[in-house]
């Protein structure tokens, strides 16, 4: 049976609060733990760190994504190195370069790709700006020369990269839906045209927590077209910290960043309950 594996960012974790009190570690993999997500997100260049957070998750908490920021095809070896040792999920590969042209990327990529042919578990793209996918028609255009290409999704940053009309043109519509198609993680975050992340608990942002559960409910059905029987979707809580989260005057988060990963991550199981029954 398919399924769904929620994962918590150990980044948004951090509370980076004015009165300079943070969790350890193991504190924050507890909190994760006890919630019941299934793993986390964190990064995967330090063996050490790595080995440390792998060896502090407990049962039923074992997924690991690991994130890395690599500009070479070199640069990747290592990652997946650490990331087979340490029995890692998948990665989720930014490509910390900017070429101007397609034809740039394709050498990258295709490098990139036949290096994860060497290991057993995805290496996935991530959509995100400053990096190579930065822009969305660019990123379209990668698809056209590569249409296998592996993608993870955080759609937040091409609804406020692209500054997307309100309601949003069927044309950007399609354009989501193409990267959607070649999707197989997910990032969660809402934004609005304007805001790379709002907060999901505030009723005046419901039409963006809804147009974000659009999308993400289309992904999950693209997904389970494409995906195996018995393979694991994972879904990452990834409301980051400030300057992401909005702070206010005293320089802190206006809502509970934890409590409104709990309320999207409920939101998220009921529409993938939905894809389930085909509804």
């Amino acid at each position: 049976m398919q399924e769904l594996v929620f994962l918590q960012s150990l980044w948004a974790m951090e509370r980076r609060h004015t009165d300079g009190f943070e969790r350890s570690l193991e504190e924050n993999i507890a909190k994760i733990a006890e919630a019941g997500f299934g793993g986390v997100s964190a990064h995967c260049h330090d063996r050490e760190k790595v080995r440390r957070i792998a060896g502090l998750l407990p049962k039923g908490c074992t997924y690991y994504e690991g994130q890395c920021f690599v500009s070479t095809v070199d640069d990747l070896k290592p990652v997946l190195e650490i990331a087979a040792e340490f029995g890692v999920g998948h990665i989720d590969l930014h490509a910390d370069i900017r070429p101007r042209t397609v034809s740039e990327c394709i050498p990258i990529l295709e490098g990139w790709m036949r290096l994860a042919e060497e290991v057993s578990f995805p290496v996935l793209i991530e959509t995100h700006r400053d990096r190579m996918t930065t822009d969305l028609h660019f990123t379209l255009d990668l698809l056209e020369a590569m249409p296998d290409l592996p993608l993870l999704a955080d759609l937040s940053h091409y609804l406020v990269g692209r500054e997307f009309a309100w309601p949003v043109p069927e044309e950007s519509h399609s354009q989501i839906e193409r990267i959607l198609d070649n999707s197989w993680a997910f990032h969660g975050r809402v934004a609005s045209r304007e805001q790379i992340q709002v907060e999901v608990s505030f009723p005046h942002h419901r039409q963006w927590v809804d147009l974000f559960l659009g999308w993400w409910r289309l992904g999950f059905r693209s997904w389970r077209h494409r995906a195996a029987a018995d393979a694991v979707l994972p879904f990452v809580c990834e409301l980051g910290p400030k300057p992401y989260a909005i702070t206010g005057a005293d320089g802190n988060d206006i809502s509970d960043r934890w409590s409104d990963a709990l309320l999207m991550r409920e939101m998220v199981a009921d529409i993938w309950r939905e894809t389930e029954t085909g509804a």
